[in-house]
């Protein structure tokens, strides 16, 4: 399936190509237009359109947060526009591509689509961005939102050698999540906390966390390992670098174990929003006698 987008450029695609050939990244400039574009919508939503609209839409919440709060709302607002915007390109493209449907194990390590390449520039371009605002403040976000960052941007770019370009589009799905982990963010910051809305919200955040990330994530994270491996024991097939394989699975792997350890704080915040303190609960039995 082609790229769905206008072709890139010809003095874009000429102004790539030298840090493409010495990255060897071969489909790089055929996706240059969509990388740059979608940083500056991310960055543009960030830094202006966030601040702009949000103290209109929450008139009293927004401007007395702490600086470094509206900051966290802003970067919240980016990754919840990300989501929504990747998972339906993604859904779509997984539908609509019966080249990709077609696709054995030799084209899963080796094969291009430009539409999944489109999917993939669209993803690279927020971890970008995703990457410079974490490292930039990793006392709010945390070292493991700048692995998460570094290993998902590692990961999509070694996308356009081409390399298993197919896996990264399953991948992505790891954002399906996503939206409901920002909406319990907000949903604390304009006082929803213990809600309806937002136990209904952390039940729906808990299920697809687990069901893209945990059950989704490992099962293809197995069937990447299966065909990689199966590509580097066949000698007759265009080989695969030890590096390449060992650098793509070590960020997939990082991205794994941390989706196991912030599942696991994920259920434990859940709870903390619904749990009655213990010393309340005990003085409600005593009460009842």
């Amino acid at each position: 399936m082609h790229d769905p987008f206008l072709p890139a450029s010809l003095p874009l695609v000429r102004a790539t190509l030298p840090l493409a050939q010495s990255l060897h990244l071969r489909t790089l400039p055929l996706h240059a237009h969509e990388i740059l574009p979608a940083f500056c919508i991310y960055a543009f939503t960030h830094r202006v359109l966030s601040p702009l609209l949000s103290p209109r839409l929450f008139p009293t919440i927004y401007p007395q947060l702490p600086a470094r709060t509206r900051h966290n709302w802003d970067v919240h607002v980016v990754s919840l526009l990300q989501a929504v915007l990747i998972n339906g390109l993604t859904l779509w493209v997984m539908y609509a591509d019966g080249d990709r449907q077609r696709m054995d194990w030799r084209a899963r390590v080796w094969g291009y689509s430009g539409a999944t390449g489109m999917v993939q520039a669209f993803a690279t371009g927020y971890f970008l961005w995703d990457v410079l605002v974490s490292a930039a403040d990793p006392g709010l976000f945390g070292w493991g939102a700048v692995a998460h960052a570094g290993s998902a941007l590692a990961v999509s770019l070694l996308g356009f050698r081409p390399f298993v370009n197919y896996y990264g589009l399953n991948f992505v799905l790891y954002e399906l999540s996503t939206p409901f982990l920002n909406i319990h963010w907000f949903l604390d910051k304009v006082g929803m906390t213990g809600s309806w809305a937002q136990l209904v919200n952390g039940v729906v955040l808990l299920t697809t966390f687990a069901g893209s990330r945990l059950v989704w994530g490992t099962y293809q994270s197995v069937n990447l390992y299966r065909d990689v491996w199966r590509a580097m024991q066949t000698p007759a097939e265009l080989p695969v670098p030890q590096w390449l394989a060992l650098a793509y699975l070590a960020s997939n792997t990082v991205l794994s174990v941390l989706n196991v350890y912030w599942f696991g704080r994920m259920v434990r915040t859940v709870r903390a929003r619904f749990q009655r303190p213990e010393g309340k609960e005990r003085g409600k039995g005593r009460k009842g006698e």
